[in-house]
């Protein structure tokens, strides 16, 4: 019995559950405050979001350092140490704070 309510203010329901069900990518604040235009993305639910440390990744609960493999809360305070299995997740799935290009070959 009760409810959990997230810090953003979303309360989890045990049915009929749409949020980031696959259809509908929208963030929490978009579904409240609507849409950014074309052209400005919002890369998390908190907009604008936190800056990662150089060389992190931003793991949804903090921050992630592969070299250390640990991860801090958002104001750097020890949470965990990463497995195997959460670091492989982390580098191939979250944010991280450099950006690369990525070149294609053009088409002939």
């Amino acid at each position: 019995q009760g409810k959990y309510t997230f810090a953003d203010g979303l309360e989890y329901k045990d049915k009929k559950w749409h949020y980031c069900d696959g259809y509908d990518r929208r963030f929490y604040t978009e579904i409240c405050s609507g849409l950014k235009p074309p052209g400005i993305s919002q890369l998390t639910n908190l907009d604008p979001p936190k800056k990662i440390p150089e060389g992190c990744y931003d793991c949804g609960d903090g921050f992630y350092n592969p070299e250390t493999r640990v991860i801090v809360d958002y104001k750097l305070r020890f949470l965990r140490n990463a497995d195997d299995d959460e670091h492989e997740w982390i580098i191939r799935t979250c944010r991280k704070a450099w950006d690369e290009t990525i070149e294609r070959e053009p088409k002939p």
